[in-house]
């Protein structure tokens, strides 16, 4: 285990490729873990017998609430830690531990908001968001567990990006993997052999996430940590919590993009879907998984470049960001692309992952070419993105943390079902891929031109 100054040492002067890959493999991995939470619930799920279409279509359903649950972790972990990591690169301790005492204060309330809001208001939020006789039933009882363990949510999720930008990745892959696999093995247990049925999978995930909890914490209070939570820093300080917020909007506005577009598309897919909405509903619950799993290793590559981003803006040093930025595309566009290629190949095999129904298989054979037809321009549009919110800049961070999802999929999903019926659902995602991939881009580069001259590098 590093000492401080060599962890510091590495950001700033390492070889950025190798120390981009030791950084990235183990966040992957963990990316990779975290989403089997919910992955897992649904393959088990999707094949209970008898149900397991209904019961698919009703866990899909609180997707969005989950998103919007996990969402809130994003403003102090996504925010707090980089500018944690940005301190630290200019020598400010103090203030970098202010920063992850108060994401915990912050944590700690949002969760009990959370419980509280979502638990009273249940039913009627999931029969807004589409549920119906044959799916609230599945929907309410897997969500009014999971509401319970909120706050181990927040933070495992919200405290763990503390222990990666600080280039302890293998703890934060740790974090995740203690509770996925934990997750992994009281799934069947509990769903099957104590014939829970989807309350099972629902206890396996909380009581997975508390271990999680119990794990980031620990670390987070511990002598290995560079950082450590402060009880007298638990105090709010406005100024640190307003900046925390303002950086982590981004990500927060991209998770809750999510769940917003969940319930509308669902929306249209029963209006335009007729007699066989509640089927493309589970094909879409499938489609959502399918998405998280894409997702896992650009998220982790960009995770990985966060502190060497994150340390050598504060540090000023231009030359590194752009290599940084360099090496964290490539690898981004060649897993988009290898991921894009499985997906055009083989939707009959992914398919039958989450059910044995041959009807939902047909369907979603159709739905995920559609769908991801675009998918591998993703890689260079996720680095881009997320090197706004890595480098502190709040204003573009937000924009297009927004511009995806809510300014450009959500008209098109509108607008194509006029001429392509249910199937323009699908067709709008690919669409937004392409468009907002070729904006970043040009901004991004426009906004790194600027920097190289502001710091006359």
């Amino acid at each position: 285990m590093f000492d401080a100054a060599e962890r510091t040492r590495q950001l700033a002067s390492a070889p950025v490729l190798p120390l981009l890959v030791k950084l990235t493999i183990p966040v992957t991995v963990a990316q990779f873990v975290n989403a089997l939470y919910s992955i897992v619930d649904r393959m088990y799920i999707g094949h209970m017998p008898g149900v397991g279409t209904e019961a698919l279509a009703g866990i899909g359903l609180t997707f969005p609430i989950i998103m919007v649950i996990s969402a809130f972790s994003c403003l102090p972990g996504m925010g707090g830690a980089p500018l944690a990591s940005i301190a630290m690169g200019a020598g400010d301790m103090e203030r970098a531990q202010k920063y992850l005492s108060n994401a915990v204060t912050l944590l700690l309330g949002v969760s009990l908001v959370l419980t509280v809001g979502c638990g009273l208001f249940l039913e009627p939020i999931l029969i807004a968001f589409g549920a119906d006789a044959s799916t609230l039933p599945y929907a309410y009882d897997y969500l009014l567990i999971y509401l319970l363990g909120t706050v181990f949510v927040e933070l495992a999720m919200g405290l763990n990006p503390f222990i990666n930008t600080q280039g302890f990745t293998f703890i934060g892959t740790v974090t995740v993997v203690i509770g996925a696999v934990l997750n992994i093995v009281l799934d069947p247990l509990l769903i099957y052999t104590f014939d829970m049925g989807i309350r099972g999978a629902a206890v396996a995930t909380v009581i997975s996430q508390f271990v999680s909890a119990i794990w980031v914490v620990g670390f987070l209070c511990s002598k290995r940590s560079v950082l450590r939570i402060r009880l007298r820093l638990m105090r709010p300080v406005w100024e640190v919590l307003f900046s925390t917020c303002k950086l982590g909007v981004s990500p927060f506005i991209f998770r809750v993009n999510e769940s917003i577009v969940a319930i509308l598309l669902n929306r249209l897919l029963l209006w335009y879907g007729g007699a066989a909405g509640g089927l493309h509903i589970a094909s879409m619950a499938i489609l959502t998984s399918i998405s998280q799993i894409f997702f896992m290793p650009l998220t982790g590559i960009i995770t990985g470049a966060q502190p060497i981003l994150s340390y050598n803006t504060g540090a000023r040093n231009f030359p590194r960001i752009r290599e940084t930025f360099h090496y964290a595309r490539m690898l981004s566009i060649g897993c988009a692309v290898a991921m894009w290629a499985a997906m055009m190949l083989f939707p009959g095999g992914i398919a039958r992952l989450f059910t044995s129904d041959p009807q939902l298989i047909d369907l979603t054979r159709v739905t995920m070419r559609l769908m991801f037809c675009t998918v591998l321009v993703l890689g260079m549009q996720m680095v881009n993105q997320n090197g706004f919110v890595a480098m502190g800049n709040t204003l573009y961070s937000f924009l297009f943390g927004i511009m995806r999802k809510l300014l450009v999929l959500i008209p098109v999903a509108f607008l194509l079902p006029y001429w392509l019926g249910v199937w323009g659902v699908y067709a709008a995602e690919a669409v937004s891929n392409l468009v907002t991939t070729v904006v970043t881009y040009v901004f991004f580069e426009r906004y790194l031109r600027s920097l190289k001259e502001a710091w006359g590098a």
